[in-house]
């Protein structure tokens, strides 16, 4: 079967990440810069090799401030580590359009195996002629395992940023 190239429209997708603050409220952020490919045989995502890369210097929680210091060595060292990735190594299927996404995340030079959930929302012609698959992708990992340590606790004992972070990400892929 022949081999599929598909390149992530940026355009029509997006990577949000969710952690605790307190313990009592979520803050969310985004990567404004990323990219993705992927390799089917065919059209068969069962087969995906999947590539993925975001620019730590475009992180955005909606706040200058915050952002400045996650880019610090406190967070994500984006001097020194300015690329977090992910190569995908298997695309399990776990029903009719859902998946299990295995793969190493890398961020501060530490690569650790993830699992991913998939929901697959199809795949359409759009009205230009070119062919497009719709992803719904979550999971979550430990910033800590990563080497993102910052800690602090409040005057209380309460704990400033929780160590788990939710990843949320739609992806849209056109066929080369």
């Amino acid at each position: 079967m022949a081999t599929t190239q598909w390149a992530l429209d940026a355009t029509h997708s997006e990577i949000h990440f969710k952690v605790k603050h307190m313990m009592i409220s979520t803050v969310t952020g985004s990567f404004q810069k990323f990219a993705a490919t992927a390799q089917t045989e065919g059209d068969d995502f069962t087969t995906a090799k999947i590539n993925f890369t975001a620019d730590v210097d475009s992180i955005d929680t909606n706040n200058e401030q915050r952002d400045g210091h996650l880019k610090t060595g406190d967070f994500f060292d984006a001097a020194n580590h300015p690329q977090i990735i992910f190569e995908g190594t298997k695309m399990e299927k776990t029903g009719d359009d859902t998946f299990l996404l295995h793969g190493n995340l890398t961020m501060r030079g530490n690569t650790h195996p993830i699992t991913l959930n998939v929901e697959h929302g199809g795949i359409m012609t759009d009205p230009y002629g070119f062919t497009r698959a719709g992803f719904n992708i979550s999971g979550k990992i430990s910033r800590k395992e990563y080497g993102v340590q910052f800690s602090v606790v409040s005057e209380t004992g309460g704990v400033l940023l929780g160590d788990d972070v939710k990843l949320e990400i739609n992806a849209e892929f056109i066929k080369a």
